[in-house]
């Protein structure tokens, strides 16, 4: 990729690239839609073929949950048949299955005999915040209800005013789980907390959001060179030598996906901002070129999943979310800091997708693949999530401004 020469045209202008990406958009809808559905509430992770893993009572993750209500609902807002029952069907687990009715909060994994993992966890909690703000959008009877209520716990139980951020864990009876604070919670809650704004104009969730990036992002990241560091004490402070065994939600070193995340979340957040904080396109020009720089496998392709701290691959598995992530991050560039190496980028990601992670077989897209991008099933089991690649596919066929529930709703579905 080079990144001299004029501004070329760009592919989300093209009507045939428009299309191709709703077609993508529209073939991960029909492997989701129904294959998802478990009839006892809530949905089942998929395999590659889109069977169901396990039908004999599987624990359901909150995260999962919520992200087929925010995904249906843009699908409801795009006039896809069936969307709103599969928001309503996702929506009555959270409420009635996720709640926990004695002590408050959200278990973070649930069955058909109540909670599976008590635990009341940032990550999960930012995404109910999610579903439930998309919910809104679109006019579900539980929508204003839950929004109230995952905002009281939020703001009573996970956030901490002297930091300007959430804390990450807590038992079913909220006691802390002392002695981390994660970036990966806080990152996603900014994400909800600009879509909460978005859905009731309350300024409080966009106030939130702008705290949470200033610490993790203009202090944290600037501080190592505007690579996102993901775990942190409880004062925030890095903590390098951090491992835990659960390395999809919390690897140890630095992850690249979540630098690409997080330069389109600042470039979504200026806008929403009013563009009055100068600092975050410049950061997330950054974030974006130091992932591309040492992130991205220049002789195979693909982002490796983790580096350490000397920026040497550590794990170097490929996984589809940090393509997605890279994908609507080139998007919100080229429209806020436009140049050809973001142009050039974008193509680049795209034709990697479409060559390696989409599985013309079976429908769906691979979540991982090898080194060599070869589809695996080393640390996703299967295929148990429509939100990143369903929001890659659409990000780029709407202005670069807000949440696709917000966009969607002020241009309409006109592609």
């Amino acid at each position: 990729m080079n990144a001299a020469g004029p501004l070329p045209s760009l592919w989300a202008d093209r009507p045939y690239h428009r299309h191709w990406l709703l077609a993508q958009a529209e073939g991960l809808m029909d492997f989701f839609q129904y294959r998802a559905i478990n009839p006892k509430g809530g949905f089942y992770d998929l395999d590659r073929t889109g069977v169901a893993l396990d039908k004999n009572n599987p624990a359901r993750g909150i995260h999962a949950s919520a992200r087929m209500v925010h995904c249906f609902a843009i699908a409801d807002l795009l006039g896809r048949p069936g969307a709103a029952d599969v928001v309503d069907h996702g929506m009555r687990y959270l409420w009635e299955k996720h709640r926990d009715q004695t002590h408050g909060g959200y278990f973070w994994q649930a069955n058909d005999d109540g909670a599976a993992d008590a635990s009341k966890q940032g990550y999960g909690h930012a995404f109910v915040l999610l579903a439930a703000s998309s919910a809104k959008v679109i006019g579900h009877p539980l929508a204003d209800k839950m929004l109230a209520d995952i905002t009281e716990v939020i703001e009573t139980k996970f956030w901490e005013e002297r930091h300007g951020a959430i804390a990450e864990e807590f038992s079913a009876d909220w006691q802390p789980v002392p002695g981390y604070r994660g970036q990966n919670s806080n990152m996603h809650l900014t994400e909800s907390l600009m879509a909460a704004f978005e859905a009731t104009g309350e300024r409080h969730y966009l106030e939130k959001a702008e705290s949470i990036a200033d610490l993790l992002i203009n202090r944290r990241a600037r501080e190592e060179g505007f690579r996102v560091a993901e775990h942190f004490s409880e004062e925030w402070v890095v903590d390098r030598s951090y491992y835990h065994p659960n390395e999809m939600f919390r690897p140890a070193g630095t992850t690249p996906g979540h630098w690409l995340e997080w330069a389109r979340l600042l470039l979504q957040l200026y806008a929403l901002g009013g563009k009055t904080h100068a600092w975050m396109p410049e950061a997330a020009e950054a974030l974006f070129e130091r992932s591309m720089t040492l992130g991205w496998d220049k002789e195979k392709g693909g982002f490796f999943y983790t580096l350490d701290w000397q920026d040497v691959p550590e794990k170097k598995s490929k996984l589809w979310w940090p393509m997605c992530e890279a994908a609507g991050a080139a998007h919100f560039l080229n429209a806020h800091v436009p140049s050809a190496f973001h142009e050039e980028s974008y193509r680049t990601i795209w034709s990697t997708i479409a060559a390696h992670f989409l599985d013309r077989q079976n429908g769906g897209w691979f979540e991982e693949t090898t080194e060599d991008l070869v589809p695996a099933n080393t640390l996703f089991p299967g295929k148990g999530d429509i939100y990143h690649a369903f929001q890659a596919c659409l990000i780029p066929l709407f202005p670069a401004h807000g949440s696709l529930t917000k966009v969607i709703q002020e241009h309409g579905a006109a592609l």
